[in-house]
């Protein structure tokens, strides 16, 4: 068993044998590209969305050193036609770029130490052959190849580390490139491998109007393809789960559903056009383990990569923004993107590279980004609460985290201050002439409660429908919020309207502490004012 070279299937075993999630339909599809024009495979996920366990799961399966059959025959690949044709059939070259990375961190010879290392593991797994000197490692594949009629599986996990890592050494970053030009696209590449499969996280660098690895077939989170249901949980898989645990699934499609990945493929015999949601997969498993929905994203993203992305100060990032955060979809542009960390030159290509970092959710049907859920929403709030070129929406969730503070402690005038702040400062005046419009604002206003609340709008209670409601989330101590907005009437009328209808007595059974919050706007003044009362159990 080698280090680079026939590695085994113990990579793999290890989640098959625990709570493993199926994804080895996954295989099938791999398995009707070898050989053929369509051989070279790119899949480019976010951080922790499974990329790694689908690249080991490969491993396992092709990998001719060891008999993986025990592992994969209880699976669903086990029923597909291709299956035991290509069970541990290969000579499989696994890399995972990473650990380069890490290993030869400031080294400027990295490039040459990838070619020496995994070349010295490939020579000592056919020892009886004669290699020229000075082969590179494409030479020695090429002469195994030629001699044994073998083609090999390759499996680079993490292709794109050197470009996100060492992106400021372009002398490097060119050495990779050709390595990688020199292996994937060139005269040999189909005499040499049956398949080459590669993760990521940003698609293949375009220079200039083409790609570097054109040949390579890339599935991304704007364009997924028929492998968008297998990298991150689908619902029916993330019921599953919850069943087990007498499960929590609402709570967890509210934290961790949201990302919207489109298959518009050809399967061989019509165009297909299926939609699927997707769930964190890493934020659904720390759910599971510490018994409690959270924002898991931040224990495995950088906080500071993100705060530079959106300190990013192009014209119409802030407005984007404050769009996103209120809960509107925004239209960009995804073509403009060069795959480029360094070369984030508008607003479009800014949240383009988002929706590969798994900031936002992209729709492809109407080409719009969102916030694809309670967890991601949270972190860019954070990442805005502290910004140092957004200070307009720093400042506004500064206001939104004291008018919570001051509806909790009963702060009237606080209260009606704060929702003035935000009438003042986000939203049109030629807009603001409604009760409608009374209503976005509070909304805008309390956009950290968010981070506690469920926030439930018209409310229906039998009775009327209730403005807004923040209903607290299970194991918060938070009281319930009923929010009820007046346009040019009083706030004892917002109040007493509550009460009248009964609005409370719906949210009894999930809290026995109950806020009532009347809001008032006076056109004529321009003046806010409020009333708050409490309700507690009896």
């Amino acid at each position: 068993m080698g280090i680079y070279i026939n590695k085994g299937n113990a990579g793999f075993a290890k989640y098959a044998n625990g709570e493993y999630v199926d994804k080895t339909g996954m295989i099938a599809y791999i398995n009707s590209s070898l050989g053929g024009a369509n051989m070279l495979t790119c899949v480019t996920r976010p951080r922790r969305f499974g990329k790694s366990i689908a690249a080991n799961m490969l491993c396992a399966y092709y990998d001719r050193s060891c008999d993986s059959s025990a592992l994969f025959d209880r699976f669903a690949i086990a029923k597909d036609a291709s299956y035991k044709e290509h069970l541990n059939k290969y000579p499989v070259v696994y890399i995972d770029i990473t650990n380069f990375t890490t290993k030869y961190e400031g080294r400027d010879d990295i490039v040459d130490m990838l070619q020496a290392k995994v070349m010295a593991d490939v020579k000592e797994a056919y020892p009886y052959l004669d290699y020229d000197d000075d082969c590179d490692l494409m030479d020695v594949l090429l002469a195994i190849s030629s001699h044994t009629g073998e083609k090999f599986i390759v499996i680079i996990d993490e292709w794109d580390a050197m470009c996100r890592e060492l992106a400021d050494k372009p002398s490097i970053m060119n050495e990779y490139v050709n390595l990688l030009r020199r292996m994937f696209k060139s005269g040999d590449t189909a005499h040499v491998f049956a398949g080459v499969y590669m993760t990521g996280i940003i698609p293949i660098k375009k220079y200039g109007t083409q790609s570097a690895l054109n040949d390579f077939r890339e599935y991304s989170m704007t364009n997924a393809g028929s492998l968008a249901p297998y990298f991150g949980f689908l619902p029916e898989e993330v019921e599953q789960l919850a069943k087990r645990r007498d499960g929590f699934y609402d709570m967890l499609k509210c934290w961790y559903d949201g990302y919207m990945l489109d298959d518009n493929s050809w399967d061989g015999e019509k165009f297909k056009s299926l939609r699927y949601h997707i769930y964190n997969p890493n934020s659904v498993m720390h759910a599971f383990m510490f018994g409690q929905c959270d924002n898991y994203w931040a224990r495995t993203e950088s906080f500071e990569s993100l705060r530079q992305y959106i300190d990013n100060d192009f014209d119409g990032v802030k407005e984007t923004l404050q769009s996103l955060i209120d809960g509107k979809p925004v239209k960009i542009s995804t073509l403009s993107f060069g795959n480029d960390l360094n070369e984030i030159n508008s607003r479009d290509e800014l949240f383009t590279l988002m929706v590969h970092l798994g900031y936002v959710s992209y729709n492809s049907a109407d080409h719009t980004v969102s916030f694809p859920n309670l967890e991601v929403r949270m972190e860019i709030i954070e990442a805005l609460r502290t910004s140092r070129c957004h200070k307009e929406l720093s400042e506004l969730i500064k206001a939104s985290d004291r008018l919570l503070q001051a509806t909790q402690d009963m702060d009237e005038q606080a209260v009606a201050t704060a929702v003035e702040y935000v009438h003042n400062h986000k939203v049109a005046p030629n807009f603001y002439n409604n009760e409608q419009a009374l209503r976005s604002v509070v909304r805008m206003a309390y956009l950290t409660a968010i981070d506690d609340y469920q926030d439930i709008q018209e409310l229906p209670t039998g009775k009327g429908y209730a403005d807004i409601v923040y209903l607290p989330r299970p194991l918060s101590s938070y009281p319930a919020l009923v929010i009820e907005l007046k346009w040019n009437e009083s706030t004892d009328t917002a109040i007493d309207q509550i009460k009248e209808r009964d609005y409370p007595e719906i949210l009894k059974p999930f809290s026995d502490n109950i806020i009532l919050v009347g809001i008032s706007y006076d056109k004529d003044s321009k003046k806010h004012s409020c009333k708050i009362e409490q309700i507690t159990k009896e």
